[in-house]
């Protein structure tokens, strides 16, 4: 193995370690926010500086392999898509520190119907399984998963362009709800923006495997 085999090595390592963190960040957070767990929240929150560090560590590691070794052909492509996704990784664990940030402030239960109505831990399940999905894709050089990844992202989207209905029905039936609407309007758009991060995940590593562009294709 050369040197340059050696440092792809660590790099795809490195992220792979790095998605397996924010993807325990993520199922923390969807626990911490349907069952209000103040614990919980607060551990995301002490484990995001941790994934900010990785995210440093990562770019360090992609600007020495340009620096040092020149890569070319894929081993170029490879360590863009590293550090291109690096930093979709890293704004995935912001959203879920993000909400856990939310658990903390607010600190009282959110109404089941509201979450039921909103289809809250539909949301957290459907992205946890994109990223879930994602890491068995990266861990298997697999170009084909990820691309499931883009269907399951538009339920993401659906929920999302029907919550400021629900939201709306909420805060008119009961004024006194709109500090709890917002908050789970915005944990809504976090995870809408969750879902979008993911597909640009994908679509870095379908860009390394295969050399195709996807990025702002329909």
């Amino acid at each position: 193995m050369t040197n340059l085999e050696k440092e792809l090595k660590t790099l795809k390592d490195s992220v792979a370690e790095m998605l397996k963190l924010v993807l325990k960040q993520l199922e923390k957070a969807s626990h911490a926010f349907l069952a209000m767990d103040q614990a919980m929240a607060e551990e995301i929150i002490h484990s995001e500086k941790r994934v900010n560090a990785m995210e440093l560590s990562i770019d360090r590691q992609c600007e020495n392999i340009f620096a040092l070794f020149n890569p070319g052909a894929s081993d170029l492509r490879f360590t863009i898509s590293m550090l291109k996704m690096n930093s979709d990784i890293e704004r995935i664990g912001d959203y879920a520190d993000g909400i856990a940030d939310y658990v903390v402030e607010y600190n009282k239960s959110i109404d089941a119907t509201f979450l039921e109505e909103a289809r809250v831990a539909e949301m957290f399940n459907v992205a946890y399984n994109m990223l879930d999905s994602f890491i068995i894709a990266f861990e298997m050089n697999n170009a084909e998963l990820p691309r499931q990844i883009f269907l399951k992202d538009r339920a993401l989207n659906e929920i999302n362009h029907n919550a400021a209905t629900i939201i709306d029905k909420i805060v008119h039936n009961d004024i006194a709800k709109t500090q709890e609407a917002l908050y789970l309007f915005s944990t809504i758009k976090k995870l809408e923006r969750v879902g979008d991060h993911i597909k640009n995940i994908a679509e870095d590593w379908i860009f390394y495997l295969d050399g195709e562009v996807l990025k702002h294709q329909k």
